[in-house]
């Protein structure tokens, strides 16, 4: 049996998600893994499940027990980064474990990634318990155990250039900007900066976007992969994500957007700190 870490780095779960923390547990079982959950899975004081030190030291303990190859954080929110300044990256990187996690633990997939050169998974695993689309499942396990590589390959269609080729980087972009000026964020020389968001209309995704390129991001990056912005093309469709990131990122960058890669339940996976290549 494959043993996996079960984590929770960013918000504490509500007791409403444990029948799909259930119906996950049933999954991974059925796929022959044994999942391994933290104790500081369900909020108790507000957000927390516990202290940014207590849920950074479940992460490490899943990186120091030998038996377990995978770490799943099941979270999302506003959170993670406060675990970064107590994790022991000499660690991780000694025992580069993939951590898989979307959404806020995009602060702490770069954060690793920027520290050790280690890659991890912008993907959610809950999305096993709420997909209803069977063919998720089975590249996931798929991947999981090395068999294909389906769940890293979503279908992009090119906005302008050729090819994005190179190391990706980012994931919500929202929850990246909170690593500007610190430590764990990235270089992003000849990378390709992969971006989404859940929530933000078009004043906040402009404002993110003029952050990312007042820091020099755009001419630094080989290319741009979007994946969906839930919000913004929910309520404002005629106005693109594409469309505004041109207005910051130019005619020259290349620009690739995908709706597999995001929130939704049927999304596929990217690997942050590994190497991409997408052509036309």
């Amino acid at each position: 049996m494959k043993k996996v870490g079960i984590v929770c780095c960013s918000n504490g779960q509500t007791q409403d998600m444990k029948p799909v923390l259930d119906r996950l547990q049933l999954f991974l079982r059925q796929m022959g893994v044994t999942p391994v959950y933290s104790d500081y899975i369900y909020s108790r004081d507000s957000v927390f499940s516990g202290s940014a030190k207590e849920r950074a030291g479940a992460l490490m303990a899943c990186y120091e027990e030998e038996d377990i190859e995978e770490i799943f954080d099941i979270s999302g929110g506003d959170i993670a980064n406060e675990i970064l300044p107590f994790l022991d990256f000499s660690i991780i990187q000694a025992h580069p474990k993939r951590f898989w996690g979307y959404s806020d633990l995009t602060t702490v997939l770069n954060g690793i990634y920027a520290k050790t050169g280690v890659s991890g998974v912008l993907y959610q695993v809950k999305n096993l318990a709420r997909c209803q689309e069977k063919k998720r499942a089975e590249e996931f396990e798929q991947a999981l155990f090395g068999q294909d590589r389906g769940l890293f390959s979503p279908k992009c269609r090119f906005i302008q250039g050729e090819e994005l080729k190179g190391i990706a980087v980012g994931g919500n972009i929202r929850c990246l900007l909170k690593l500007a000026g610190t430590p764990y964020w990235p270089d992003m020389r000849g990378k390709v900066l992969v971006l989404e968001a859940l929530s933000g209309g078009t004043p906040q995704i402009v404002t993110y976007l003029n952050q990312l390129q007042q820091m020099g991001v755009f001419d630094q990056v080989q290319g741009i992969l979007l994946g969906t912005f839930t919000q913004l093309d929910r309520e404002e469709p005629h106005l693109l994500a594409e469309d505004l990131v041109r207005r910051c990122g130019g005619e020259r960058i290349a620009l690739a957007r995908t709706d597999e890669i995001g929130h939704g339940y049927d999304a596929r996976a990217i690997q942050i700190g590994q190497k991409i290549r997408i052509r036309r």
